[in-house]
């Protein structure tokens, strides 16, 4: 599948900064007050909670920002984080082209319990969208990034970020790619609790760029423990700009079942963060390859070349027009 009609637009502060490696030579029923839960008819603007499970260590108690920082915790935990949604007036509007100044975190809020039970149970009744962060982000880019994709989808429901521990730092790859890997367990026991729970909720993933690498590894635990016990409760997976080594890409595939067949990828040949990635890691990321290059393999591919824009062409997912409609389309199909 293919996209023909590109449309401009901003960059938060992380985008250009990822500019300057690309030119590098390498040539839920909250407890707390202004917090509640969520309806299934709501969008994220008209209720601006986000629900966050993490493998990130609290910073400053989680009382200010940054409220999450680099550090890698041994358990999952939950949060809400109650959000400060973009100013809807005139002044508001013009100030954001000048400023970046959209969704931030207004507040965090640690719950109680354990992680993966609690998260489940905010869920219960609502669909919910489920989005993971890629290379190179701070708690606060990946809840805007996962804020504005909830908003220029228009989903109605939980809005939610899986968040692991970035430094987000531009030479930071290797530790980055670690604590993926280390975040697959955690992040399997969340989507566990929400397949496997009676009461639970309808989850649609979206995971960008690293983070799906975790998530494919998440689905392929969760396939080998559970099977098709719970699957029906996944419905659309979109992998955006994937930075995985095709042959594990393709080993992944093998090893989650019917799963397949939800996955939507989005790629673009013209990604230099992937073609960076590529010279870092070794080996050809799925995100940059051609979709004949992905051919016969079960799944849904949108070819966003010709949307790419910027020094970067990254962040396409959530930066045009055109391919965000696309998933919500795979959103609504599923």
């Amino acid at each position: 599948m293919s996209l023909k009609s590109a449309r401009p637009s901003l960059f938060p502060n992380r985008r250009q900064l990822l500019a300057g490696l690309a030119l590098a030579p390498l040539t839920a029923c909250a407890s707390g007050p202004g917090f509640r839960a969520s309806g299934a008819d709501q969008t994220i603007t008209e209720q601006p909670v986000l629900h966050v499970i993490t493998t990130r260590k609290l910073a400053k108690e989680g009382k200010a920002s940054p409220f999450l920082d680099a550090s890698r915790s041994p358990r999952l935990a939950y949060h809400r984080a109650r959000l400060r949604p973009p100013d809807q007036s005139t002044l508001g509007r013009i100030g954001s082209y000048v400023s970046n100044g959209d969704y931030s975190v207004a507040a965090l809020e640690p719950q109680p319990g354990e992680a993966p039970t609690a998260f489940a149970e905010s869920l219960r009744g609502r669909p919910t969208l489920l989005f993971v962060h890629g290379y190179n982000q701070t708690f606060e880019s990946a809840a805007y990034d996962a804020a504005l994709l909830g908003d220029s989808i228009g989903f109605r429901g939980n809005v939610a970020l899986f968040t692991w521990p970035s430094r987000a730092g531009l030479l930071d790859y290797g530790y980055d790619r670690e604590s993926a890997l280390i975040a697959r367990d955690p992040f399997a026991d969340a989507l566990a609790a929400v397949t496997q729970d009676p009461f639970g909720a309808r989850l649609h993933l979206v995971a960008h760029s690293m983070g799906t690498l975790v998530a494919l590894e998440a689905l392929r635990m969760h396939w080998d423990r559970h099977g098709e016990k719970g699957m029906d409760r996944i419905g659309a997976v979109v992998f955006a700009a994937p930075d995985i080594d095709a042959d594990v890409f393709r080993a992944g595939l093998e090893k989650i079942g019917p799963m397949r067949e939800k996955m939507t990828v989005i790629t673009a040949t013209n990604d230099r963060a992937l073609d960076l990635s590529r010279r870092l890691a070794g080996g050809d990321r799925v995100g940059a390859l051609p979709a004949k290059a992905l051919a016969g393999l079960g799944i849904r591919v949108i070819d966003a070349t010709d949307f790419a824009s910027g020094l970067i062409r990254h962040d396409v997912f959530v930066s045009n027009a055109d391919v965000r409609a696309a998933i919500q389309r795979a959103v609504q199909r599923a």
